[in-house]
């Protein structure tokens, strides 16, 4: 064996007491880690029969027991497909069919939806995590005639099979290998300064590169602590800035404003913390000014699921740049093309492309899609972006949601950084509605901050003067929320339907 299924023993070897998991107020120790890795690992082998190649499910709110599983799927050789809870049955079945797996671990929360997953998927065997239930399989210490590891496993075996949010059809299931993993948490190193002295408050749910990959694995492989927080709760993680004292944390835009929302976070030391690393979607400005004036350097990440997702970052001595979402990583190639694929100019738009050891392997059971995401090496992300003279990267918006009204591309983050500039606006997304004559015409959908009177002749007029007249949005639409989907990235193509369903009416 040798893929990162050595990483827990050799620093249970270094610091055997040291604190890796603290979970609900149980402290984890890197040899208690170490030794529940290998409980799993042969229970996986000798009572669920998974083996090389095999998948193991997993559903449920953040546990320590999902990071054991990864490292036990490691050591054998199998793969971990997190599920995402916020998904109904019928949604979490097609990944189900798709994927295979051998076996389905659930925290108490979702048992029933784990047993109805299995009346529909007879072979399926169900471990249940935290609780006990007749016909649920329960490890508790080792398992005799198993084995815990492979010696076959190396680092390119895969490792994760980690669902797209499917937004536009279905979902697809990105492979990363077990070497993606560990370029990834180089980078994420090299982008927190991280070392085992640090302290990482996870809360973002792990079912997510994003709240898997940006620390939390990348601080197992430093010998760090991490403190795991079920579900993200404001109050809750204030709290614990408070009374832990963490030194990292990684949010999302709706996450970090639901902190700053609190009543708790004026009076909340947040002294502790050295770095807060924000990714997902396009950070508001206000939500970085937040941190900064509170003494809190943010970083921003940009990357995918298919990326690991570490695929470009703002250090924090850059954190002043305000908008950038930084250099790629140390490990990682970046470059922007037009639509003949041809490299674009210094401060001219083109798609980012990624090209890395972190990038996916390949889509599960989907050439066509591997085949059109990744061409020559490169990972196509679909996103819109430039480079200064400088070298710092921008994202300015994906693909799909450039708006081309009469033959002339309007970019949706230029008409919402526009509105984001007005005090009465909390939140805002602009897209595309079919128009007979231009083709497509832009419409804003607004949140307005309580208390806010603001009408649609404000809405526009701000546009007066700053932006060329055909850019203008042609409707304003007062909702009282944006669609997210569970990592807090705007769901556009929910607001398009109901664009079509107004339309309809």
């Amino acid at each position: 064996m040798s893929g990162m299924g050595r990483w827990i023993d050799r620093w249970a070897d270094f610091q055997p007491r040291k604190a890796a998991i603290i979970f609900q107020g149980r402290i984890i120790t890197y040899s208690a880690l170490a030794q529940r890795i290998r409980e799993l690992a042969v229970f996986f082998n000798a009572e669920l029969g998974v083996s090389r190649g095999d998948r193991v499910a997993f559903l449920g709110y953040n546990h320590p027991d999902f990071l054991a599983a990864l490292f036990a799927c490691s050591r054998i050789g199998a793969m971990l497909v997190p599920l995402n809870w916020r998904l109904t049955a019928a949604e979490l079945g097609y990944m189900i069919e798709d994927a295979e797996p051998a076996a389905l671990l659930a925290t108490p929360e979702f048992r029933t939806h784990a047993e109805e997953l299995r009346t529909r998927f007879g072979g399926l065997k169900l471990v249940a995590v935290d609780f006990e239930s007749p016909g649920w399989s329960s490890p508790a210490g080792l398992v005799d005639g198993g084995s815990d590891a492979d010696p076959r496993v190396t680092y390119d075996e895969p490792i994760l099979i980690v669902y797209t949010s499917g937004t536009t059809g279905r979902p697809k299931g990105a492979v990363l290998s077990q070497s993606a993993i560990f370029w990834n948490a180089v980078n994420a190193i090299h982008a927190h300064d991280l070392t085992s002295a640090d302290h990482v408050l996870a809360a973002l749910p792990v079912f997510h590169v994003g709240g898997l990959n940006i620390q939390a694995v990348p601080a197992l492989h430093s010998g760090a602590t991490v403190t795991l927080h079920p579900r993200f709760h404001a109050d809750a993680m204030l709290r614990e800035i408070a009374s832990g004292r963490p030194t990292l944390t990684a949010l999302v835009p709706a996450t970090a404003q639901a902190m700053i929302d609190s009543p708790l976070w004026a009076g909340t030391d947040l002294s502790s913390l050295r770095l807060a690393a924000l990714g997902s979607s396009v950070i508001p400005t206000p939500v970085i000014r937040a941190f900064l004036d509170r003494g809190v350097p943010v970083t921003q990440i940009y990357g995918a699921t298919e990326t690991g997702p570490i695929a470009i970052f703002l250090r924090a001595g850059d954190c002043e740049r305000i908008g950038s979402t930084g250099k790629p990583a140390i490990h990682c190639e970046v470059r922007a093309v037009n639509r003949e694929g041809g490299d674009v100019e210094v401060a001219e738009q083109g798609e980012i492309l990624v090209r890395g050891p972190n990038v996916l392997a390949r889509y599960w059971r989907n050439e066509e899609a591997t085949n059109e995401a990744l061409r020559d090496g490169w990972f196509h992300t679909g996103d819109i972006g430039y480079r200064d003279v400088e070298g710092f990267w921008y994202i300015t918006d994906r693909c799909k949601d450039v708006i081309i009204s009469g033959g002339e591309n309007i970019y949706p983050a230029e008409l919402e950084a526009v509105l984001l500039d007005c005090a009465q606006v909390r939140e805002c997304a602009v897209v595309a509605r079919p128009d007979p004559r231009w083709g497509e015409v832009p419409v804003a959908f607004v949140v307005r901050n309580p208390g806010g009177g603001l009408d649609r002749a404000e809405v526009l007029s701000l546009y007066e003067g700053r932006l060329a007249r055909f850019k203008h949005p042609r409707d304003v639409i007062f909702v009282d929320a944006l669609p997210r989907n569970a990592m807090g990235k705007m769901l556009r193509a929910r607001l398009r339907e109901e664009l079509m369903e107004l339309r309809a009416t």
